[in-house]
């Protein structure tokens, strides 16, 4: 082999060699995330062990909401207020979000599944499903099971879910939470608020229209079609939208509704797993 040639070669392998001593310098890092199905086995029996002992479980689902709001709203949206209370709380994770939910039934069809794009299930089946994730991380060491429903019509089947899980583990370190306060501050509470800024109750609404678009707005706005939405004729029953006018929606108007959220559940979980 020529000199030069050999000198080239030598400098080749030197720097691999480089290379890989630093790459196995690096440490290994976790992820900085909350989100429980973007992480490895190994790396949540590690925060588990380290002290992040609750779990939120968000309940979405998917349902027609008018014609200017994406049928994921709800799955978004619990998603994302999720995340912001487990980093408040410090020592939760969030698990995957629970996108299949009563919404009527389907023989023949009732209530959202009038509309294209929302599916239902059995309210045994959901309510087993939450059951089911609920035993699941009390055997993995998660000792505060916390559950957050975005939607209000399955609120009393989660309510059942917790009191059979806490009469099932009675004598065990683990108990299910469902604060009232999730849905009490996304629903009547931030519509008081809307209310003292001058917005009426018929446009407000309970379904798509001013609240519940606006909070959309704020968390997941590529969900909602803002040209469809300042074009829109009035909207009502037929179109999905219950009780409301969501033309005047935004997003600064919904980051109201995000922060009380927000505090009041972070405030609730820490009252309600105080001591435990």
């Amino acid at each position: 082999m020529r000199p030069s040639l050999r000198r080239a070669f030598a400098g080749i392998v030197f720097l691999t060699v480089i290379q890989m001593v630093l790459v196995q310098a690096v440490p290994a890092q976790t992820p900085k995330t909350v989100l429980l199905e973007d992480l490895t086995w190994t790396e949540l029996r590690d925060q588990i062990q380290a002290g992040k002992t609750t779990i939120i479980i968000p309940i979405g689902g998917t349902e027609q909401s008018g014609p200017d709001v994406a049928v994921g709203k709800h799955n978004a949206r619990v998603l994302a207020l999720s995340q912001r209370i487990a980093r408040g709380l410090d020592n939760a994770l969030v698990a995957p979000v629970i996108a299949y939910v009563p919404e009527g039934g389907y023989a023949p069809p009732t209530s959202h599944m009038r509309f294209p794009g929302t599916i239902t299930v059995a309210d045994d089946t959901f309510e087993k499903t939450l059951e089911s994730a609920a035993n699941s991380f009390k055997i993995h060491g998660f000792s505060h099971i916390v559950f957050l429903g975005d939607h209000g019509g399955y609120q009393a089947d989660i309510k059942r879910v917790v009191a059979r899980l806490n009469k099932a583990w009675s004598g065990t370190t683990a108990k299910a939470f469902a604060p009232p306060e999730y849905y009490s501050a996304s629903s009547d509470g931030y519509a008081q608020i809307l209310r003292q800024r001058g917005y009426r109750d018929t446009e407000i609404g309970t379904h798509a229209g001013l609240a519940d678009t606006s909070l959309q707005l704020a968390v997941a706005p590529q969900m909602v079609r803002q040209d469809r939405l300042r074009n829109d004729s009035k909207l009502g029953s037929a179109d999905g939208v219950y009780g409301g006018d969501p033309h005047r929606a935004t997003a600064e108007l919904g980051q109201m509704g995000v922060d009380m959220i927000v505090t009041q559940t972070i405030s609730a979980i820490k009252r309600d797993t105080a001591g435990r």
